[in-house]
């Protein structure tokens, strides 16, 4: 979807925030299967402001769960080394909770790559990156690629990771989308 600028080029008004079909349809999303248990799953959106700015709210581990949805907690950790975050996923099914928390190393590639590889958590595998592609087409803007190699430990079966992330990581990436219109938008 193309911003829609004012004249003067500083006012970004943002599509419709939701998760209706329709603003769905802006991510595009593929999963792969690796070898046995592990899967590649990847989403991908357009958006309309610079790699800076998207590297800024992505690193801002701490803010993280205040606005994607099913995180409840990002929080960085002392590490001399580097950077750890700690992340923990919640999710209501039915009366069931769900959580899952990692332990992530992150290295960050001002400004356009920031990987990460868990080093403690509740899947077996769990290893990707936030990738910002600034558009070379006419439209200002960024590509936002996300993504993740996981494999998940033996008691959960690898097509409810599937699905679970497939309904998830689009929904994410609009709640990115928000909040870079909520930061950069006046």
């Amino acid at each position: 979807m193309e911003p829609n600028l004012s004249a003067n080029n500083l006012t970004l008004e943002e599509p419709k925030h939701g998760s209706d079909p329709t603003e769905l349809a802006a991510v595009t999303l593929t999963t792969q299967k690796l070898e046995k248990r592990h899967r590649q799953i990847q989403a991908q959106i357009f958006l309309p402001f610079s790699p800076e700015q998207i590297w800024d709210v992505l690193i801002d581990y701490e803010s993280l769960a205040d606005f994607i949805p099913n995180l409840a907690k990002s929080q960085r950790l002392p590490y001399p080394e580097g950077v750890r975050i700690e992340q923990i996923g919640v999710k209501n099914a039915l009366f069931l909770k769900f959580s899952a928390r990692v332990v992530l190393e992150m290295v960050e590639e001002f400004p356009h790559t920031i990987y990460f590889t868990m080093v403690e958590g509740d899947f077996q595998a769990f290893a990707g990156s936030w990738t910002m592609a600034a558009s070379t087409q006419e439209s200002p803007g960024t590509s936002l690629i996300y993504t993740l190699q996981v494999c998940p430990t033996r008691l959960i079966p690898v097509k409810a990771i599937e699905q679970q992330l497939g309904n998830d990581l689009p929904r994410n990436l609009l709640a990115i989308r928000h909040r870079l219109y909520q930061v950069y938008s006046h």
